[in-house]
């Protein structure tokens, strides 16, 4: 309440009556200005208390059932409102940028927002919400979607010429990280939504077609969306990502996730399971489960779970920045339950820290058919002293060992990384330890130093990238002459008369388009479709 000088006030009366059988919500809004100082305040305030007096009772927000009672004085009649009128006519379009959780942010908002009453195009000029699911891992990232948001804002104004004016919205990342610039000192969005907000989009959806700029980007220690059952919208229907879990509580010095996700929460096992029977039973043949950590999957949804299986366990040699956890269905126990719905349904996850692979959550991928016998293992640098900086939580040794752990557990596992160049303070003998790891097989931005040139993280960007594809070629080489089991996706990019697909290890084949037998003794012929498994033999790896 802002009190000038002339102690000036305002006093509201705001009546509301939900009719739940019709969804009809009632508002009745009298605004008075008043001045202690003024000769006239008495009789005003006595007018006041007339109205007051006069106004609805407690029946008047009372819905009947009887309609015969239910008779409103006109005076009120105008302010009746529709839950959201416009959502019934209004087309939505996505943009989706960053990770496959952002993939998977996108299903979840659509299934709310369909059941809100808005429909999908894949059109933009049909649109009257745009909304882009963004990133902010990585600088490039924002910057594209800065760009997106010009040539958008540009669109909206010659649209307003010709209907009503399109509405501009940010989820995600991106909307946390930089509400105020988005919202306030560029104004080129309507509505922000963060991560854990997107039960809200409806609602700041309402206000922005109302004229105002709605935002909810608040954290949330709870939300994992586990009742909302996306909308997946797969390639053919043969694969689809299932979020298991939310944020991150690692806090490596570089990552901002912690802070525009939030901390680690969990689904329940049991909508897990629901939804990747539902895919099953959709005849989908691949589910990656996502997660920014999925293997720190941990289910406390029932109060027996809470003090049950003692302490997290660890990859020897890996420690982290916060209390060992305790009590919780583990990863492993997700692993287990899923990979039992359908055995002929392929199981992967990403994207895992190496720190969670305990040797039960290893046996079971070697044991299980149907769990993908690839890992990806995001070491992020060969350095242990950049490690350290990093606060990754294990050192170079440490990060080998569990290497080699795996390799002995799971025979012919195909492993996959990520690494960062040129870090803060990363020497050339740093540098020369990634290489080396690579053969051998954000905190930062406040606190550290980048004292990296440009120039000489751009040389050693290239020789990372040289020394990986070489030994990429090495390991795609042994595949020569060997018989891959592989999910057939779709045509290949090169040509139409190619079909691509990949193996167990996620490395991807090309194959001729042709027919095959139903089944070899018999003569009838069919078409390879995507969503089929086919065994192909390996001929050649392609430069």
């Amino acid at each position: 309440m802002n009190r000038s000088s002339s102690s000036s006030f305002r006093l509201f009366r705001f009546a509301l009556m939900k009719c739940l059988s019709r969804r009809l919500y009632r508002y009745t809004y009298h605004r008075y200005y008043c001045s202690e100082s003024s000769t006239t305040s008495q009789s005003r305030v006595v007018q006041l208390k007339s109205k007051l007096a006069s106004g609805p009772s407690f029946q008047d927000f009372v819905k009947s059932s009887d309609k015969s009672h239910y008779d409103c004085n006109e005076e009120y009649e105008e302010y009746y409102i529709t839950e959201d009128t416009t959502a019934h006519s209004q087309k939505v379009y996505f943009e989706t940028y960053g990770c496959q959780m952002n993939v998977s942010d996108t299903e979840t908002a659509w299934s709310i927002l369909q059941k809100a009453g808005y429909s999908r195009t894949h059109e933009l000029l049909e649109a009257d919400v745009v909304l882009l699911v963004t990133c902010s891992v990585r600088e490039k990232a924002e910057q594209t979607i800065w760009n997106r948001l010009k040539h958008l804002t540009a669109l909206k104004k010659r649209c307003q010429k010709h209907k009503t004016s399109l509405k501009i919205g940010v989820l995600g990342c991106m909307a946390e990280r930089l509400k105020f610039e988005l919202l306030e000192r560029e104004k080129l969005v309507d509505v922000l939504a963060g991560p854990d907000s997107y039960r809200d989009l409806p609602r700041l959806l309402s206000l922005a077609h109302g004229g105002q700029r709605a935002s909810n980007v608040l954290l949330s220690l709870e939300e994992t969306y586990a009742d909302v059952m996306p909308v997946h919208r797969t390639l053919e229907g043969h694969s689809a990502y299932v979020s298991i879990m939310r944020g991150c509580d690692n806090m490596c010095s570089y990552c901002i996730v912690p802070f525009t996700r939030g901390r680690e929460r969990s689904r329940p096992l049991s909508s897990i399971v629901e939804e990747v029977r539902m895919l099953s039973d959709q005849g989908v043949k691949e589910v990656t489960l996502l997660g920014q950590n999925v293997n720190s999957y941990r289910d406390l949804s029932e109060e027996q779970l809470i003090c049950s299986k003692g302490n997290t366990k660890l990859s020897r040699g890996f420690k982290t920045m916060y209390r060992t956890k305790q009590g919780g269905l583990r990863f492993a126990d997700l692993l287990d339950r899923v990979s039992l719905i359908d055995p002929d349904m392929r199981i992967r996850f990403t994207s895992p820290h190496p720190k969670d692979f305990p040797d039960e959550v290893l046996h079971l991928i070697q044991e299980r058919r149907n769990i993908c016998k690839q890992i990806h293992l995001p070491a992020q640098s060969g350095s242990s002293r950049v490690l350290h900086a990093m606060r990754r939580g294990y050192t170079r040794e440490a990060y080998l060992e569990l290497v080699e752990n795996i390799r002995k557990i799971i025979p012919g596992v195909s492993l996959s990384s990520d690494f960062i160049t040129g870090f803060c303070g990363e020497t050339e003998d740093d540098h020369q330890q990634t290489l080396s790891l690579l053969r051998e097989k954000t905190h930062a931005y406040h606190r550290l130093q980048d004292d990296v040139p440009v120039p000489v993280k751009q040389r050693r960007l290239e020789e990372l990238i040289s020394v990986f594809r070489e030994e990429a070629t090495k390991v795609n080489m042994a595949f020569i002459g060997s018989a891959q089991l592989v999910l057939v996706e779709g045509e290949s990019k090169r040509t139409s008369e190619e079909l691509c697909g990949r193996n167990d290890g996620n490395v991807k084949v090309i194959f001729p388009k042709t027919d095959l037998r139903v089944q070899p003794e018999k003569l009838q012929m069919v078409p390879i479709k995507p969503g089929d498994y086919v065994l192909v033999k390996v001929f050649e790896v392609p430069d």
